[in-house]
């Protein structure tokens, strides 16, 4: 089991924090807003409320033990900022720190973070790309009705679950494949815990007019 931290608990932080813990990881996880510490206290294994931007609060959380240390506060940089500066001198294995635009980067990287994740400049180029085959992310077909697509998610399927969806009662459509950007990760046949990132590309099997209603609803 390894160990990591993730420090600031937006929508990125959260469901990252989450899908670590899901796989099986222990993941301490970080906020100053206790509202978010309370929304993620119990797909975790703990959450506290701290602000990271003082470094003495950083000292005995086990920075140097953990596998990782992600900073997800990209939308406040200067807090982002001083954030790395801490971990790097409380020397941080691994830190990976999400960023707001490419000067915010550029920063993150001369502090010597590991890993610079820009989730919007991710995601806008997949989506992009899908856009250009029609909305589309993958297609393979299989037979005269059936197919293989992977999709990029509806919004209303954003935030959860697959049981919760019941795609298969309700458009006789399969999930059977995941392709997860955040962590990167091809999952085969997920769970029905599975819960939907927006940055997940869903790979569907089913008829063309079927899919075609759920492409419906990212329109």
């Amino acid at each position: 089991m390894k160990r990591f931290i993730v420090i600031g608990l937006g929508n990125f932080g959260f469901y990252l924090a989450k899908t670590l813990f899901e796989d099986g990881h222990e993941v301490l996880a970080i906020d100053r807003n206790r509202e978010r510490i309370a929304r993620i206290q119990d797909f975790v294994s703990q959450a506290i409320v701290l602000d990271a931007v003082h470094k003495e609060s950083l000292i005995g959380l086990g920075i140097p033990e953990a596998e990782a240390v992600v900073v997800s506060m990209g939308e406040d940089i200067s807090n982002s900022i001083l954030t790395t500066l801490y971990l790097k001198e409380l020397k941080a294995k691994k830190i990976v720190a999400k960023c707001q635009d490419e000067d915010h980067a550029r920063i993150l990287e001369k502090l010597g973070a590991d890993e610079i994740i820009f989730p919007e400049k991710a995601m806008g180029q997949k989506v992009a790309k899908g856009l250009s085959r029609g909305n589309i992310l993958d297609f393979i077909p299989l037979t005269e009705d059936y197919t293989i697509m992977e999709i990029a998610p509806p919004k209303a399927f954003i935030g959860k679950s697959l049981k919760e969806l019941k795609l298969k009662t309700l458009y006789q459509v399969y999930i059977i494949a995941v392709n997860q950007l955040i962590p990167p990760a091809f999952i085969l046949s997920p769970p029905g815990e599975f819960v939907i990132k927006d940055s997940d590309g869903l790979v569907l099997l089913g008829r063309e007019k079927d899919i075609g209603r759920i492409k419906e609803l990212t329109q």
